[in-house]
């Protein structure tokens, strides 16, 4: 047994919800990553998704309006700092009237397993005239679908956004933190169980998938 192995009990997934207040930006610092110091111990965290306005600069239309992932989140004396992967180096940004706001995310409870399917890639056949074997390469990465078994509880506010995802067919953010990592990603909600499974003597269960889009982002 080993007992450097990572716990799975208190894995969590979270579907964004409606937008959490705006957290006022106190400085940036522009280069690979992009760097955000924050009012002290705000409501940001790492994997939240935020979207900035009333950034100011020649270049602040790479931030406004546009979401990114929150990475390397840490608490200051005063003020907290962030980072996002956006390459600013040589830009021209400046604080202004800078926001961050924040998704606010709702748990998705009485989940028994999260199975993610796995990442590939496609085989690209790069062979040519000149070519004395067989040469590949690698396609674009395919995050694959995650699937999870539930227990039914309809007055769960994280199950009835799945819900609603599914039905309306909608593009959301997620997010499945672990104890050690969080990952976030946008998925569509291809299945999910409108009739739960039931039976004599147990409880209503089901299983729901979804098709990741995307990149996931690790922080």
């Amino acid at each position: 047994m080993s007992v450097n192995a990572q716990l799975a009990q208190l894995t969590k997934l979270y579907i964004a919800g409606s937008a959490a207040a705006a957290e006022p930006i106190t400085a940036i610092t522009l280069g690979n990553p992009t760097v955000f110091a924050i009012t002290g111990h705000a409501g940001v965290a790492n994997g939240d998704v935020v979207t900035f306005a009333a950034a100011a600069g020649t270049d602040a239309a790479l931030l406004n309006g546009l979401p990114f992932t929150v990475k390397y989140y840490a608490t200051g004396a005063a003020n907290d700092t962030f980072a996002i992967d956006l390459n600013t180096t040589g830009k021209t940004i400046t604080v202004a009237s800078a926001t961050a706001t924040p998704s606010a995310w709702i748990q998705v409870k009485e989940l028994k397993g999260i199975k993610p399917s796995g990442a590939s890639t496609d085989k690209v056949d790069v062979t040519d005239l000149d070519s004395v074997a067989k040469e590949y390469r690698s396609g674009l990465q395919d995050n694959g679908t995650l699937s999870a078994d539930i227990n039914i509880l309809e007055s769960d506010p994280g199950q009835a956004a799945c819900l609603a995802a599914f039905t309306a067919s909608t593009s959301n953010s997620y997010k499945v933190v672990s104890p050690s990592k969080t990952r976030t990603f946008n998925a569509t909600c291809l299945k999910f169980p409108t009739i739960p499974d039931s039976s004599v003597g147990g409880i209503q269960t089901g299983t729901a998938e979804w098709q990741i889009s995307g990149v996931v982002t690790v922080s």
